[in-house]
């Protein structure tokens, strides 16, 4: 009987599509996980955005009936989640222009 899978487990298939950090993989630990907590703060403050965002928004559209708030709040939501998504894929934009390099 031929089993196909005999001596691989989940971290086999979970490492083979985890980015290994492209240019930053001969960084330390410490600088790893600077590199994280800034991307974190940066993510932090781009859903600060979008929350001031749809707050401007509904307070602009209902309360004040200021449109030019609410619209201001619709570019605030439109950048922060942009934003949110860039910073968020940028480990793996590293690691395919970095491997594309080499």
């Amino acid at each position: 009987m031929f089993i196909a899978a005999e001596k691989g487990d989940i971290t086999t298939i979970i490492g083979g599509i985890a980015p290994d950090w492209g240019p930053f993989g001969t960084l330390g630990n410490e600088a790893r996980v600077m590199v994280q907590v800034i991307m974190a703060v940066a993510i932090l403050i781009c859903l600060g955005i979008a929350i001031w965002g749809a707050a401007k928004q509904r307070i602009g559209a209902t309360a004040l009936r200021d449109t030019f708030s609410a619209e201001q709040g619709k570019g605030l939501i439109v950048a922060g989640l942009t934003g949110v998504f860039i910073i968020g894929s940028l480990g793996t934009l590293f690691t395919i222009v970095y491997g594309m390099a080499v």
